[in-house]
């Protein structure tokens, strides 16, 4: 949940933590030049959905149903860690309905078009399978960058056919087919038109999205290792390694310390110029061997 850090009751304004990388709506639709978000961050932030709804749905002594889960309403830090904001609407349930009993209630409905829960809208009964409902909405348009209205059908239509390919977002990188379509069915099962038919979130949503989180793991792994690259100055010229002991030689070119130190015992000419050197001195690159430490320690953050 975003942090609350304060109220000012003159002007009824509430002070919240600042998010710096704004709504999850701004990368759904691609709107004020963001760009688009990789696939193992979408995975994360289905994961930490649902963990904040879990919260909210497991408050004592009444659990609390948030009532406007949407885009608009699930904002990123700086690094994408995703939080949910705006409960202005949230209802405290004092009289917990069954899943299974159909109760009608008049009661003004509050929240937004296409992610509200369809028995809310005919029954006037809230519950915390509402936000499941928004949750596995809001979960399909992470997976594939469309608009809310006609998605459900869609997705239902490619995953029947086994083309769930065909409509996943193409700008989030090479999405692992098996487990997004896991997700994708989990999606379809929370937005079921009846209550009773979506899946308990604690028990069998949250387990399946745990274990696909050490996918995206792993995923993010490779994304930043990719990201960080090898600067070409890290390797030997000799061994095209990446050096522990970078020492300069006369020709002013650096090389592994045990790899020149052979060379030089055999020829007097520069590997790479293959010109004469002018001495056979060595001199310690302390600055290029900090940098190869800094690098080495930042990708194994990743490991």
């Amino acid at each position: 949940m975003v942090l609350l850090l304060g109220a000012c009751p003159d002007t009824g304004c509430l002070v919240y933590e600042y998010m710096d990388n704004g709504s999850l709506e701004d990368y759904i639709f691609n709107r004020n030049g963001k760009q688009p978000l990789p696939w193992f961050t979408r995975f994360h932030i289905v994961f930490e959905m649902a963990c904040a709804l879990s919260f909210l749905h497991n408050t004592k002594p009444e659990p609390i149903v948030h009532r406007d889960i949407k885009p608009g309403n699930i904002l990123l830090n700086r690094n994408y860690v995703s939080k949910i904001a705006d409960v202005g609407l949230a209802k405290l349930l004092s009289d917990v309905v069954p899943d299974n009993v159909t109760e009608y209630r008049d009661s003004m409905l509050a929240g937004t078009l296409h992610y509200m829960d369809p028995e809310y809208q005919r029954t006037g009964t809230v519950r915390t399978k509402s936000d499941v409902y928004a949750f596995g909405l809001i979960t399909l348009q992470l997976i594939t960058s469309r608009h809310a209205r006609g998605l459900i059908l869609a997705v239902e239509d490619a995953v029947t056919k086994g083309s769930l390919g065909d409509i996943l977002d193409k700008a989030a990188g090479d999405w692992p087919l098996n487990e997004t379509l896991e997700l994708a069915q989990i999606a379809l099962k929370c937005v079921a038109l009846r209550c009773r038919d979506r899946p308990d979130l604690n028990t069998e949503v949250l387990p399946q999205l745990e274990r696909l989180s050490v996918v995206a793991d792993a995923g993010a792994r490779i994304g930043r290792k990719k990201s960080i690259g090898t600067p070409s100055q890290y390797y030997c010229p000799i061994l095209q390694e990446i050096m522990e002991n970078p020492h300069v030689a006369a020709d002013g070119f650096t090389y592994e310390y045990r790899a020149i130190k052979a060379w030089l015992s055999r020829h007097n000419v520069s590997p790479v110029t293959k010109r004469k050197l002018r001495n056979p001195m060595l001199i310690p690159n302390h600055t290029l061997r900090s940098a190869i430490q800094e690098w080495k320690s930042g990708v194994s953050l990743f490991d």
